[in-house]
């Protein structure tokens, strides 16, 4: 805080790094004050033994819903046989999913497709929608919206894909061996 008569910085850091407890009713204990992250928009409470909603351990639940977004990331990844880059890439289009509560209400595996295939057209990677969908059994139809939905809320431009990169896995599926370069 300042002097407002001369304009002196009487004290500079008012956040304190020291806990303090309370004992409230029924001799229950409850923290004081409120812990803000390093890159939070806003503290999280102790809570005073309530759970859930604004009071309770928000903090561990987005954390343990990123930790868990990020393992089915890895698992659809592996399964599609995608680079970690790709891995790290829609893991922070999924924290910005679950910042602005994207994930609410809708399947886990929906958000996750939409993410990896967000990163998959930003990197101009061969992957369709379509592959997800075979990949997770989930109709495409379901998974494209979601993604257009996503593509939305993130206001992002993707270009167009050329279409020249799938003829060659066209001409791949069907199974023309070595005259599969010469169709393509």
């Amino acid at each position: 805080s300042v002097c407002t008569d001369c304009g002196i910085i009487v004290e500079e850091n008012a956040i304190v790094s020291s806990v303090e407890f309370v004992e409230g009713a029924g001799g229950a204990s409850s923290m004081v004050g409120t812990f803000v992250g390093a890159n939070s928009a806003r503290g999280f409470g102790g809570g005073g033994g309530r759970r859930g909603g604004q009071y309770g351990f928000s903090r561990q639940s987005r954390e343990n819903t990123l930790a868990q977004g990020r393992r089915r990331i890895q698992d659809v990844a592996g399964f599609m046989r995608l680079g970690n880059h790709f891995v790290d890439a829609a893991h922070r289009l999924y924290t910005v999913a679950v910042e602005k509560n994207f994930t609410q209400g809708r399947r886990r595996a929906h958000v996750v497709a939409a993410c990896l295939y967000t990163a998959c057209r930003q990197e101009k990677s061969q992957h369709m929608l379509i592959d997800f969908s075979d990949a997770l059994q989930i109709n495409v139809y379901v998974l494209g919206t979601c993604f257009l939905k996503f593509r939305r809320m993130l206001g992002l431009k993707l270009e167009l894909i050329d279409p020249c990169l799938y003829i060659y896995r066209f001409a791949a599926h069907l199974n023309l061996d070595e005259k599969a370069n010469e169709v393509a």
